[in-house]
């Protein structure tokens, strides 16, 4: 078979494969040509999910009528100073972007530079280049893409859906906007209604446009530096989760990436804090040198490649760990907004009949029917409505003056044998006794390893397990990494396991149920998970079996002895499962529902 030369026209569109995988890819590249050339307002406009039409306008530079000629000829690019790949700093360089589109759709270019008396446009239809000629444009340039991969059929049929293709679209102008708050975004199509983004004065504050009101109520800030890499953004606190990592973005020198080693950081730091299926919402930028990484893995640009990695990584997680223990509490403040908004519909619902509830008390007499029968003694009993209608188990007392002063306040009752209320000095908060001990519970455990080992108490009788055979074999074969937490197991034949000793400050515990939880636990671990993460599984199995459970009556003194440890326990706003551990409701905001405010 005879070698050949490929046309220049199919080389463009197998280029054009990689570069521009979809309409969402073509936007990218354009809106990073846009920010490149200096805009300050970018204007994304699409039709069909952009497979009819997509247009972005900038108000850049713009280029000359020189430098459009060159523009969609393949590798040329005013990006690189010199032939240095690894000193990049701008968003694009690879001079592929405009010459691979137009090879696959129709491509109209009109830009305007100001050196120029007037603007210059030329098209690029399946990879035949019109003759450049004048056009009216004031400011940057106007990029139009019609008809994509109208010249590769083939291509069309993985498309998805307009609706789909639309959003994939709105994500991308997302991630961009995040990374350069100092830049206006519209967003505007059939498939949704204008957005637009207008230049921000800080991060949060975009961040809080883009990703929601939640989002900027729930935020802890980042900022670390080592060895000249440097990681700033903002978290979402772990009450603040996602059944999938979407919401993650992450930006390496202010290019969206989607890069293992980032995603994995953010994992082990909210490891202490989230189960395995639930993940945070963040935005974290890491800037360092243009030499220590290496941006030119894939035509795509959205993986990189750290000439340290694990300096990148050991920053990112210790900046997380650190933030979210200085503002781990913030995560049930932060709830009290959503409690006294699920109020507000019930306060507010002006045309119900409080008369003809029917858990209004037998015997109960209206105000007017009062006054009609006077207020002699005889008729007060009418405003005697009996005993409550429903069995809240509350027990309440009197509290400890000193104690309201404090963060959480002191105990006033127990509600339901489950949640404990304390009065602060300027509101309430509600407390979950079995969550909030069981995460005092975790960092004690955590504490003890670190020092010396979780201390153990022998049974005078050892219990014995039955479990899976495949179970009991993973846990034995764990037998060493579970010693550490005050577990003593061994093998008790095939399909069981004896249990020797207990973790004492786990005191008397369902040693039944703990074995089987971790079995189910270790049936999840593989090679791959690390023996931090195994560990951490572990404590948190144990923590969960060894806290005050729900249902519990506590005594006074137990109930702000619990809220006194919670104070000086480390994220003790959530427990190990990232639900709060309390909520707390201002006075003012609970005087707004009865409109004292």
């Amino acid at each position: 078979m005879t070698v050949r030369q490929l046309p220049e026209s199919i080389v463009n569109r197998i280029a054009a494969g990689e570069v521009v995988e979809r309409p969402a890819s073509a936007v990218k590249e354009l809106i990073e040509n846009a920010l490149d050339a200096g805009a300050r307002r970018i204007d994304v406009l699409t039709d069909g999910g952009g497979r009819r039409l997509i247009r972005v306008t900038d108000d850049g530079e713009g280029m000359t009528q020189a430098d459009l000629a060159l523009a969609v000829e393949r590798h040329a690019t005013s990006k690189l100073k010199g032939d240095d790949l690894l000193a990049i700093d701008t968003l694009g360089f690879r001079g592929e972007a405009l010459p691979s589109i137009g090879a696959v759709a129709r491509l109209t270019i009109t830009t305007h530079h100001q050196s120029e008396p007037h603007a210059w446009s030329i098209t690029v239809d399946a990879g035949k280049e019109s003759a450049i000629k004048p056009a009216a444009l004031a400011r940057g340039t106007s990029v139009e893409v019609r008809d994509l991969f109208y010249a590769t059929p083939v291509r069309l049929k993985f498309l998805k859906t307009d609706r789909s293709e639309a959003e994939a679209v709105r994500d991308v102008v997302r991630r961009l906007a995040m990374s350069r708050p100092d830049v206006a975004f519209t967003l505007a199509g059939e498939e949704r209604a204008p957005v637009t983004w207008a230049a921000a004065k800080d991060e949060l504050t975009r961040l809080g446009d883009v990703l929601g009101a939640d989002f900027r109520a729930n935020a802890i800030a980042i900022e670390a530096e080592r060895e000249g890499a440097r990681v700033t953004g903002f978290a979402g606190l772990p009450t603040l989760s996602r059944a999938n990592t979407l919401a993650q973005y992450l930006f390496v020198n202010g290019r969206p990436v989607r890069d293992k080693l980032l995603i994995g950081a953010v994992r082990a730091a909210y490891a202490d804090y989230l189960p395995r299926d639930r993940h945070p919402l963040l935005a974290l930028f890491v800037s360092l040198d243009a030499r220590e990484v290496d941006v030119n893995v894939h035509p795509a640009k959205t993986e990189v490649r750290f000439r340290d990695g694990g300096l990148v990584r050991g920053l990112i997680v210790s900046a997380l760990k650190e933030a979210l223990a200085r503002d781990g509490r913030r995560a049930a403040t932060t709830g009290g907004g959503a409690t006294i908004a699920a109020f507000r519909p019930v306060a507010r619902r002006g045309t119900y009949d409080w008369r003809s509830s029917p858990s209004r008390p037998v015997g109960f007499v209206s105000p007017r029917s009062a006054t009609a029968l006077g207020f002699a003694e005889a008729a007060q009993a009418a405003f005697d409505v009996g005993e409550p209608s429903a069995d809240a188990r509350v027990e309440s007392f009197e509290p400890a003056a000193d104690l309201i002063e404090r963060p959480l306040g002191a105990a006033r009752a127990q509600v339901h044998e489950t949640y404990i209320v304390a009065q602060t000095r300027d509101g309430l908060v509600i407390v979950d006794q079995h969550a909030a001990h069981e995460r005092i519970v975790y960092e004690r455990m955590k504490a003890a390893i670190g020092r010396s080992g979780v201390a153990r108490q022998i049974l005078l009788i050892p219990e014995v397990v039955e479990l899976d055979e495949a179970d009991a074999g993973r846990l034995v074969a764990r037998a060493d990494d579970l010693a550490s937490f005050g577990l003593a197991i061994e093998s008790f034949g095939p399909g069981a396991v004896a249990v020797r000793e207990t973790p004492s400050m786990l005191g008397e515990v369902d040693v039944q149920g703990l074995i089987r939880d971790l079995a189910e636990h270790a049936a999840e671990w593989d090679d791959d998970l690390p023996l931090e993460r195994r560990l951490l599984h572990v404590s948190a199995t144990m923590a969960c079996h060894g806290s005050v459970r729900a249902g519990r009556r506590l005594k006074p003194e137990e109930m702000n002895a619990l809220l006194r440890e919670m104070e000086e326990t480390p994220n003790s706003g959530q427990c190990n499962h990232g639900r709060p551990t309390y909520v707390e409701l201002k006075l003012t905001d609970i005087e707004r529902l009865f409109g004292r405010r």
